[in-house]
């Protein structure tokens, strides 16, 4: 018998049989054009400044594969879970099967960790060709991504289970995935940030994956140690995880 939390997982690959080639597709096409439009046209005046100690390109390719990740977890876990609540009520179905709240939220974060392993994935082999891995420990870069992903997908789910309009994503997309994406490492560092603005940066997950993840591809020490960073990550995991599985209950209980 199928153990209920691999049955939520079969039933979202049963969707994404129908589109992922143009999932794959976009995990190669993406990160080229990142590169090309970020590491030699901006690149080429930041090289020629100075600075970084590295070429723009290294320095920038890592915190984007850090950034793709929570972008992929962020988007397959906000109007997809609230499809699932509000239009086709996919989890108003699993209560009345043996599935539990807990069994629906690990089986989707799986799948969730899936797209961003899939995407990371592709991301690293465009970074290989591009010559930007420079460390034989940048492999770690695809684990380092999806824990950046389940710190980012877990505590999206608990926001997608509380909300009752789609219109409050633009709130988390504002207010939360914009700012980390322009102010969390992954284009300059945040040492050059005014210090309100880079405790933000402390805060966010992000900013901890991109330490991590560039550390693995150049071979540098992180900010505050390889255990913290992950830590901190791990923590946002579980808490996200926990409010998630509280926030299905609850919305399933309405």
């Amino acid at each position: 018998m199928t153990h209920p939390t691999l049955a939520v997982f079969e039933h979202q690959l049963v969707g994404y049989r129908r589109t992922w080639r143009g999932t794959v597709l976009s995990s190669f096409l993406l990160p080229v054009l990142f590169l090309l439009a970020m590491g030699f046209t901006v690149g080429g005046y930041v090289d020629r400044a100075g600075g970084l100690g590295v070429r723009y390109l290294d320095f920038i390719a890592p915190g984007l594969l850090a950034s793709t990740a929570l972008q992929v977890a962020v988007g397959e876990s906000t109007w997809p879970v609230f499809s699932g609540f509000q239009w086709h009520r996919m989890y108003h179905s699993m209560q009345a099967t043996p599935v539990r709240v807990s069994d629906m939220v690990r089986g989707h974060v799986a799948y969730v960790l899936l797209r961003v392993a899939l995407s990371a994935a592709g991301f690293l082999i465009v970074m290989a060709a591009f010559g930007t891995l420079h460390s034989g420990w940048a492999p770690a870069a695809l684990p380092v991504s999806l824990l950046v992903g389940l710190a980012t997908a877990a505590p999206v789910f608990a926001y997608s289970a509380s909300i009752k309009t789609e219109g409050l994503f633009a709130v988390l997309f504002r207010f939360a995935v914009v700012p980390m994406t322009l102010f969390a490492g992954v284009f300059f560092p945040v040492g050059s940030l005014p210090l309100a603005a880079r405790v933000l940066a402390y805060l966010s997950p992000l900013w901890h994956g991109v330490e991590l993840t560039r550390a693995a591809t150049l071979g540098t020490a992180t900010a505050w140690g390889v255990w913290a960073h992950i830590g901190y990550l791990i923590a946002w995991s579980v808490a996200g995880y926990l409010l998630a599985t509280y926030r299905f209950g609850r919305r399933l209980a309405d």
